[in-house]
């Protein structure tokens, strides 16, 4: 089995998957492998059964782990026999029976809108690392664009009125920016051409750290983790760039953007995933939403 997972992640590689689902599915697929030689002695794929997946994730119940957790291994272990079946390494698919569990519905808390202004604040134009900063900030909150797109969004894909994403699945999609957000490119642009004047850069990506590379996930994390620290953003706040990115969404949905439009422009599959964002809308938010489509009051 070890040596097909090496297999597995070689094809997933030739298909242009990115380097982070390939490490969570080799990772997560890993987990059964491991599972299977220390508790039952099995290192063959043909000896595997859907009772032994069971147990496996009977196991990682026991151990405390949560449904969405044990999901995500089921999900990658998913694909791991996909490929095995494709390749008729199997003839029998261990996972087709094992159903995922259910989840609880937890509802993100995200920042208010003054948090959010705070946090953009937080960071000024001063400087090309402070500038650099501050747009991050402002385009999660302009776009709901991941961590992940925003790392890889280079120069050549920013127009006057959108910028074009690479996002998940390897496809392309075209988020709308506001003015006040091209405002903050705009100065942006003309720092960071001053910062990097002498320097031959070998990226184009939009944003670059001071040595010239492109930034990694923890940088990000950290430039969103030190805006919520010096916008005093409250304690049971997650700050990261996915609270950000959940905020977007959800302003734009309290500010009447339609389901299908918002879904487009947070790259989601269906619209079901967005959906869940509203979840996290406050009651009050509902009901001043409603009040302004009153079906009486907008009677001609």
């Amino acid at each position: 089995m070890t040596d097909l997972l090496k297999e597995f992640k070689f094809d997933l590689q030739i298909k242009n998957y990115s380097n982070r689902t390939i490490e969570t599915y080799i990772y997560n697929s890993n987990q059964l492998v491991k599972y299977l030689d220390e508790h039952h002695g099995i290192t063959e794929i043909e000896d595997v059964s859907t009772v032994h997946v069971k147990k496996f994730i009977q196991y990682q119940q026991n151990l405390g782990n949560k449904a969405t957790y044990i999901n995500s291994l089921i999900k990658s272990i998913r694909a791991f026999y996909a490929y095995l079946v494709e390749e008729e390494y199997v003839t029998k698919n261990a996972m087709s029976r094992i159903k995922l569990l259910k989840e609880d519905k937890t509802v993100i808390k995200t920042f208010t809108d003054d948090e959010v202004s705070r946090m953009i604040k937080a960071y000024d134009f001063k400087r090309y690392l402070n500038a650099r900063n501050k747009v991050i900030i402002a385009m999660f909150v302009d776009t709901a664009i991941r961590s992940s797109e925003l790392i890889n969004l280079e120069t050549d894909w920013i127009n006057d009125t959108n910028i074009r994403i690479f996002g998940k699945g390897a496809k392309w999609r075209y988020v709308p920016i506001s003015l006040m957000l091209r405002k903050y490119m705009i100065r942006y642009e003309r720092i960071k051409e001053g910062y990097f004047k002498d320097k031959q850069l070998a990226y184009n990506n939009y944003f670059l750290s001071r040595s010239g590379r492109p930034l990694t996930t923890a940088q990000i994390e950290h430039v969103v983790r030190e805006a919520g620290i010096k916008a005093g953003v409250r304690k049971d706040i997650r700050c990261s760039p996915h609270t950000l990115r959940h905020y977007a969404i959800q302003s734009n949905l309290r500010n009447g953007l339609d389901l299908y439009s918002c879904s487009r422009i947070a790259g989601h599959e269906n619209i079901q995933v967005t959906k869940r964002y509203l979840q996290g809308i406050e009651t009050e938010n509902i009901l001043e939403m409603a009040q302004s489509t009153s079906p009486l009051m907008n009677l001609k």
